[in-house]
């Protein structure tokens, strides 16, 4: 896998482990400030931002698992200069 998308996807994961990460801590947190929601739409949400924290683990672990050791290559590994 060439470094550019290994980043790229590592970022992406990363971005929604910590966007997740948010939204969880507002809804325990500051649960006054999300408005006329329903206790359905807390609960939803909650487990939107539950499924999107694994989701991004499970990404991040499978990025570092799978490709960080395969040796990603760059323009400088394939002879392109």
């Amino acid at each position: 896998m060439k470094t550019e998308l290994y980043n790229m996807l590592k970022s992406s994961a990363q971005a929604e482990l910590d966007k997740s990460k948010l939204t969880l801590d507002l809804l325990s947190n500051h649960a006054v400030g999300i408005g006329d929601h329903s206790t359905d739409d807390y609960y939803k949400n909650a487990e939107q931002a539950l499924c999107m924290y694994i989701d991004a683990i499970d990404r991040l672990e499978g990025l570092e698992k799978y490709f960080k050791n395969e040796g990603c290559k760059d323009k400088a590994q394939e002879g392109v200069h």
